[in-house]
């Protein structure tokens, strides 16, 4: 009797064990994890089976989805409870529930059964948030910026070469700001936030997120990417403020130094809307509109391709800030567009990488080059000390003529940075709507900090070469 007793026991523990060892993971909507700005009405959910088992097959599974995760906590699925449903299917699995909301967020977890009578544990929760769909949801936002580019001058198809057309056509590259009040507990704040060409965003003086070259190129007369930004440690209560600057991208195409194509769709614009839900279920929306403010910023030359030029001196500090006095600036100028607004779903550039020069050259008196040890796609970060007005200019290329100094015979050029010191501190800088790909960074007008400096000239405390890529993750390796 105890034999058979012990034997029961055995088993039960067996069985137990063997039906804990099916987990479902890494859930998905739309291939991203937790992602934000889903444009999409019926979103694909995926999931991933796990177990110790050999021979193991999904033959059911059941999803539920929530518009808050307490629901979920309970086994709840206020917006969608699948059932059990029979499907060897766990990869691209169409939503089927209630009508999705614009711009709100929701929650899901997912639960599967297998060929061997298993049942799993429900999964992690994972979550999604719902984009801008439609015109409407924009809730009357309007595009925004600092000129108009005359209709009989746009080029929109494009022209290889120099486009001569253009040469007379100076733009500005402008910034924005907007202040609001926040004045209750802030639940959930969301950025959606579109440039023509590139956009640089920042709220209460501090960058928001970390991507770089925002949002992708497109066919900007039909369509323009959106990008949906996570605000919410951003806001403080009280007056806040909302700063943008803007870069040519593809947009515009300036005919001065290097370019593969020269476009004209018009002067660099933006439009933005910013939800904010409170914690007691009311909801605010900051939108771009006549009423932002705005002026030439500090850079002075955007080229994708051709470069970027910066005048520190035209700084005005703290523009970006609730406390800055924006009274001098101008109303921005509201801009028709038929561009359709879709949300950026690749994943964005960032900086991956930082190289450090491996060898310095001193090519001429006012001239250094430095060896990064890499070839590698990006923009060169300095950081100097100098007098106000002194202009550093920064040449990059893969190779070096048989002077030393650096070449560009072979990936097109002029292509150079100028930077122009505001002088009353120590001064970091680095380009923000352009890049190139480089090994070498020849600066001139400047020295080395510690070398031998006759002409009083503006001293380089360090140099990185900044590798920018898409920052999609790994999945494998290979060396050779």
């Amino acid at each position: 009797m105890k034999k058979f007793t012990l034997y029961f026991i055995l088993c039960f523990v067996s069985l137990q064990v063997f039906s804990q060892t099916l987990s479902v993971g890494n859930l998905k909507c739309e291939s991203k994890y937790n992602p934000l700005g889903i444009d999409k009405s019926v979103p694909k959910l995926s999931w991933q089976l796990k177990s110790s088992q050999r021979g193991i097959m999904q033959t059911a599974y059941r999803i539920l989805v929530a518009d808050r995760p307490d629901f979920l906590v309970r086994d709840k699925g206020n917006i969608w409870d699948s059932k059990k449903v029979t499907s060897s299917e766990s990869i691209q699995v169409s939503y089927g529930g209630k009508q999705l909301r614009a711009a709100k967020q929701y929650f899901w977890k997912v639960m599967t059964w297998d060929n061997k009578g298993n049942a799993s544990a429900w999964s992690e929760v994972a979550s999604w948030q719902m984009g801008l769909m439609k015109k409407s949801d924009w809730k009357k936002a309007q595009w925004i910026a600092f000129e108009k580019l005359h209709d009989s001058l746009k080029m929109i198809e494009g022209v290889p070469g120099n486009g001569r057309g253009l040469s007379f056509i100076k733009d500005v590259p402008p910034m924005f700001r907007k202040s609001f009040l926040v004045d209750k507990n802030v639940k959930k704040a969301t950025m959606f936030i579109a440039g023509a060409g590139h956009f640089e965003l920042s709220i209460n003086g501090k960058k928001t997120g970390d991507h770089f070259l925002d949002p992708g190129w497109t066919r900007y007369d039909k369509e323009v990417l959106y990008v949906t930004f996570d605000v919410t440690s951003d806001l403080q209560q009280g007056n806040n403020a909302i700063g943008a600057m803007l870069g040519n991208g593809f947009y515009f195409t300036p005919r001065k130094r290097y370019r593969k194509l020269t476009n004209a769709f018009g002067f660099p614009q933006m439009i933005a809307r910013l939800f904010i839900e409170y914690s007691d279920g009311s909801s605010k929306n900051v939108v771009t509109d006549g009423s932002w403010k705005t002026a030439p910023s500090p850079i002075t030359f955007s080229s994708t391709y051709g470069g970027e030029d910066y005048d520190a001196t035209r700084e005005q500090t703290g523009w970006n800030t609730p406390a800055f006095e924006d009274a001098s600036w101008r109303g921005a100028l509201v801009i028709n567009s038929a561009a359709e607004l879709r949300s950026q779903m690749h994943d964005p550039i960032k900086i991956m990488e930082e190289f450090i020069p491996k060898k310095t050259m001193k090519v001429t008196d006012s001239a250094f080059v430095y060896d990064l040890g890499q070839n590698a796609s990006g923009i060169p970060s300095i950081t100097v000390t100098g007098k106000t007005g002194d202009t550093i200019k920064i040449v990059t290329g893969e190779l070096l003529n048989s002077n030393g100094t650096v070449t560009q015979r072979n990936i097109g050029g002029p292509f150079y940075f100028q930077y122009i010191l505001r002088g009353d501190r120590v001064e970091t800088w680095q380009p923000l709507f352009s890049y190139g790909g480089f090994r070498y960074v020849q600066v001139e007008g400047a020295v080395p900090a510690g070398d031998a400096n006759p002409y009083k000239l503006p001293l380089i405390n360090a140099i990185k070469g900044l590798h920018t890529r898409n920052s999609a993750v790994s999945v494998g390796d290979f060396s050779c």
